[in-house]
């Protein structure tokens, strides 16, 4: 790992996108330049967010910069977990098993349904009546 250089990801879940940058470092996480702990203020999700690098043992090595547009919190969490393993990937292709194995290299492809016509939402009905 040479000091320029940067490994690339893309994650997607919902209606959120998450670009990833791996870059050599001590293990600090940045979204939309500001802090992990600032952008996602749930331990919980601050938690989720590190998974794949401790699947891989990698936390505290590299410093991680996510780039994250549309959705929630929780699809930008997803979005993230996929990009990171996908940039893990860049880094060395021999990770694919333990990512694998721990869930990380499958996109979550459930999204929202679309609203139909002549209803009240993609599957509720309006509301019949007999008389």
């Amino acid at each position: 790992m040479s000091e320029g250089t940067e490994y690339r990801g893309t994650g997607r879940r919902k209606s959120s996108v998450v670009r990833v940058i791996l870059r050599p470092g001590e293990g600090k996480i940045t979204v939309n330049r500001r802090t992990a702990e600032a952008y996602f203020p749930l331990a919980s999700l601050q938690g989720e967010l590190k998974e794949p690098l401790i699947a891989v043992e990698l936390l505290g090595k590299f410093d991680v910069l996510l780039n994250a547009q549309g959705g929630g919190i929780h699809g930008q969490i997803g979005a993230a977990r996929l990009g990171m393993a996908r940039a893990l990937l860049a880094f060395n292709p021999e990770l694919r098993s333990r990512l694998r194995a721990g869930g990380f290299l499958t996109r979550d492809s459930r999204i929202k349904e679309r609203k139909k016509y002549g209803q009240k939402g993609a599957r509720k009905r309006f509301q019949f009546s007999k008389r």
